[in-house]
């Protein structure tokens, strides 16, 4: 929380009028945090091809035993 400009305003009340400003920033961050991630999994099945085929192959089978 040390990225805040104004660390006083909305100290009190967490739903006031910059409500909508937290939201988009947390939005904000979680699209940072999906993007890195992404990033992270293309570059780990670059570097280790045989891994992430297994990890594919295991999670495709996973998502078939949940399927109805």
């Amino acid at each position: 929380m040390k990225s805040n400009p104004d660390p006083g305003a909305g100290s009190t009340d967490e739903s006031g009028p910059d409500a909508p400003e937290t939201e988009a920033q947390r939005r904000k961050r979680r699209a940072l945090f999906l993007r890195e991630l992404a990033e992270a999994r293309e570059l780990r099945a670059r570097v280790q091809p045989r891994r992430t085929k297994e990890r594919r192959m295991r999670e495709a089978m996973r998502m078939r035993t949940f399927r109805i």
